[in-house]
């Protein structure tokens, strides 16, 4: 079976797998339905239809694996995902905040001709709005927030979640990928950034979605499985 005929549900599970891959966690059907709110024996049969169809396999631990033409879809759509995402900021000049469904609901019916032309219309950009990689492989390491010691100038790379509920909160309280900071005060409950032009206050829950350099830096580690999703309704990826 070609990629090309995957249904829009095997793209959701696709990119969802693809994100867990990026991001370092693993790729287990449980980390699958807490990343869509999804009850467990719905994510259990769609993984099975991803294995009969030729995207996926699984070990007998259970854990997933992209087959060659698995990666190669997932990768495409998430590519077209973010593209979409560039285009309606920069473009459109649509709140960064307010991108990521819209995104959900064109990137399944854009033609290869569209595709071709956002990309000549974002230009240099190789990043979406929230900091992830636009082409597959060009991810810049980085470390959660939540781990930086105080004192420390980070600056942030990417959200890890982009529930857009929580994509609203980062934008209220001045948060964006590119920000440059010091990180000023960090305890039990939150965290506090310093930049030239403002102060951010973050939660410690939602400092670790967001990934950033630091001088110094800590030691590397991917989010907690459990900060997957802070959203209350599911959303795309």
């Amino acid at each position: 079976m070609s990629g090309d005929h995957a249904t829009v549900a095997e793209d959701e599970y696709l990119q969802t797998l693809y994100w867990l891959y990026e991001a370092g966690l693993p790729m287990t059907g449980a980390n699958v339905a807490r990343a869509m709110q999804l009850a467990a024996p719905t994510v259990h049969e769609m993984i099975g239809r991803l294995q009969r169809d030729g995207y996926i396999t699984r070990a007998s631990d259970k854990s997933i694996d992209f087959t060659e033409m698995g990666e190669r879809h997932a990768a495409e759509i998430v590519s077209r995902h973010r593209l979409i995402e560039r285009f309606l900021t920069d473009l459109l000049g649509i709140p960064w905040d307010e991108v990521h469904e819209e995104a959900e609901r064109l990137e399944h019916a854009m033609s290869p001709v569209l595709e071709e032309r956002m990309r000549a219309a974002i230009g240099e950009a190789r990043t979406c709005p929230h900091g992830h990689p636009i082409f597959a492989g060009s991810r810049i390491p980085g470390v959660p927030l939540a781990d930086v010691a105080p004192g420390a100038k980070v600056v942030v790379l990417r959200f890890e979640n982009e529930a857009e509920d929580l994509l609203h909160y980062l934008r209220a309280v001045g948060l964006e990928p590119g920000l440059e900071a010091r990180l000023a005060q960090s305890d039990a409950d939150q965290i506090v950034l310093e930049a030239v032009d403002r102060r951010c206050v973050i939660t410690r829950s939602v400092a670790e979605t967001v990934s950033v350099t630091a001088d110094p830096s800590p030691p590397p580690r991917v989010a907690l499985p459990e900060q997957l999703v802070l959203a209350t309704q599911r959303y795309g990826r």
